[in-house]
């Protein structure tokens, strides 16, 4: 669906047909987000100052208040993982922010994109895991008590698995919803309808965003800490 316009296929109807290719949508929509946050990086480090003004101060509050609530909620060792969720989260943001451009498609509003997005998470925490705990990271799974060890190893594993998924559909079926109320309301009423929405679309963007955040972060922190 689209903010805007009712055929954001559009987009890449015309690239695919200019350059020969046959990527779907939510693809170029990626791309998109990664040249606004590249450009966005080329501009910043060639400006960087003592005192911050402008985009600078923007992206510094931004990262700067992330890393305090990492730091404050799994310790010191947080800030060897911030990078990553850091990345994910402003990736999301601007992927959600391009779909209230009239004409465009969040790439969120995608399963495929979100899925890729979730598996990352997933191989990434667990990685940190065994990382730091060698074997002994299964003792994550096994929980408090010997004797229930094998039943809790099966319901630890189901548990894990499934938290991809549910990474994936959370932030699709949100922003997809937007997305289609969106366009609903501006076939109906074109600006009295859609203009106050996109406030709080964008407020509720910005919450999708912060919850894949946050869910990631606990999921490290799960995993960084020592087994009970």
């Amino acid at each position: 669906m689209s903010a805007g316009l009712p055929e954001p296929l559009i987009f890449s109807e015309i690239i695919n047909h200019s350059f020969g290719l046959h990527l779907p949508v939510h693809v170029y929509y990626m791309w998109l987000a990664m040249i606004i946050l590249f450009s966005c990086g080329l501009m910043l480090k060639g400006r960087l100052q003592m005192v911050p003004g402008g985009m600078q101060n923007v992206f510094e509050t931004i990262i700067g208040g992330l890393e305090d609530f990492t730091v404050k909620n799994i310790g010191e060792e947080g800030r060897r993982v911030f990078p990553f969720i850091c990345s994910l989260f402003i990736f999301i943001l601007v992927m959600n922010y391009i779909g209230l451009i009239p004409g465009c498609d969040a790439a969120t509003a995608n399963v495929n994109t979100n899925a890729a997005m979730a598996l990352s998470v997933f191989l990434y925490y667990n990685y940190i895991g065994i990382k730091k705990w060698g074997f002994g990271y299964i003792k994550h799974f096994m929980g408090p008590m010997p004797a229930l060890a094998p039943l809790m190893l099966v319901l630890e594993t189901v548990s894990h698995l499934a938290r991809p998924l549910s990474l994936t559909l959370r932030l699709f079926g949100n922003i997809r919803g937007e997305e289609i109320v969106l366009v609903l309301l501006f076939v109906l009423a074109p600006v009295l309808g859609t203009l106050p929405m996109y406030f709080l679309f964008l407020l509720g963007k910005t919450i999708q965003a912060f919850i894949f955040f946050m869910l990631t972060m606990i999921y490290l922190k799960g995993s960084l800490e020592h087994a009970h």
